[in-house]
Order: C-alpha cells, then structure tokens, then sequence
C-alpha cells in the first residue's frame, strides 16, 4: 500500500500542476531520492517526491484479529493490520544552468505554491474522488481501500538544518506533508473452527453446580 499511497500522490500533484500551468508535462513531477540531486541530472527543475520518514498510527492499533466468514460461517482470524503516516518532502528543484535564476526560483516557488493549493482544496484523496488517477500496474485490491489525508507538517529551522545535513544537498523550495493514514495488512488469513463444546477439568462440575 506504501507504493500506491505514494503513486497516487504523485499522479494528483502531477494532474494539478499541469492544470494551473506550473508543470508543462508529467515528467516534471517525479518520485525520487532527493539526496541523489547532485548525481542525476534528470531531477533538476523537477518537482521531486521523496518518502522521508514513516510512522505507525498508534491510535488504531488495538483492533480486533477476527472477523466471521460470512459464507462458511466460520471465524477467521489474521493480524489486525499496521496504519502508517507517511512523510513526504515536495522538492521543486531548480535547473542545473546559473542564468535566468531569479526566473527559475519564481517558478520553483509558483509549484510549491500549487502543491500547497492542491492540499487546502482537497483534504481527502480516495480511487472514488480522483478519476484522473491510472491505477496501471498497481495492486486492484488495494486501490478501494486508499483514504490518504494530508496535513502540512512544520518543520523548525533546526529540524530543516538536520533534514538537509542527512539528505547531503542544497536547500531548495520544500514542502513536507503527513499524509494519513495508509493500511497495511497480509492478505494471508487461517480459519479457525466454531467452539462446539467446552471441557472442563475434573468430574466435579456437575457437583459444583447443584
């Protein structure tokens, strides 16, 4: 699910950057590793999408393991699934060439700007909202079951200075989003069979009883 949350993220920026004129075409906004700028030319004057944390949902990890089988009647039981937060840094990335870098910045700003844009107008992204979203080559079981809920995470200037240290580049126009909250669960389950009769030690229940 970690790989459909993100794709479908990128696939929405990318659709609504192009719609407000700040992306010409889809490859201006790709996944990548931010940290890997300096070595790959095809990330600059980019929008780059880069998972920078991950972080399990504590409030919704006591659930409960079973469920009833609605055909067979039986319980089958698994492990209660993992809900993650994902961090995603939005990086527009400014192009390798010095000239014109007032006129790059702008525009690096104007795409920050419309990520941003994009998150204040729609605050839940499910497969039912986004019909411009191309699920090819994802998972189909797992496309109804994305609800990702962006909120814009602040970071202090000391948390910038760490971020950009580990990442080993130059700081450019940034915006980092929690995007809540993604399922994970095995698709594995056993079936357990009904308790039909409870044995209880020793022969003095019935004695007990009266």
């Amino acid at each position: 699910m970690i790989t459909e949350a993100v794709v479908f993220i990128r696939d929405e920026v990318r659709n609504y950057l192009r719609q407000v004129n700040a992306a010409l075409n889809a490859n201006d906004v790709l996944l990548g590793n931010i940290a890997s700028l300096e070595n790959q030319t095809n990330l600059s004057d980019k929008v780059i999408i880069t998972l920078v944390n991950i972080e399990e949902e504590s409030a919704l990890k006591n659930s409960k393991s079973w469920s009833k089988n609605p055909l067979t009647g039986g319980i089958e039981t698994r492990f209660p699934p993992v809900y993650l937060n994902l961090y995603l840094l939005f990086t527009a990335t400014l192009p390798e060439s010095l000239g014109e870098t007032d006129t790059h910045y702008q525009r690096a700003l104007n795409r920050i700007a419309a990520i941003v844009e994009l998150f204040q107008s729609k605050k839940v992204f499910t497969h039912q909202n986004s019909p411009a979203f191309d699920p090819s080559g994802l998972q189909e079981r797992l496309l109804n079951e994305i609800h990702l809920v962006p909120e814009l995470y602040t970071l202090t200037f000391e948390q910038i200075n760490h971020l950009w240290g580990s990442l080993g580049g130059k700081q450019s126009p940034f915006v980092m989003y929690k995007i809540r909250v993604v399922k994970i669960q095995s698709p594995i389950y056993a079936e357990v069979p009904p308790i039909e009769s409870v044995d209880f030690e020793g022969n003095d229940w019935n004695n007990h009883s009266n």
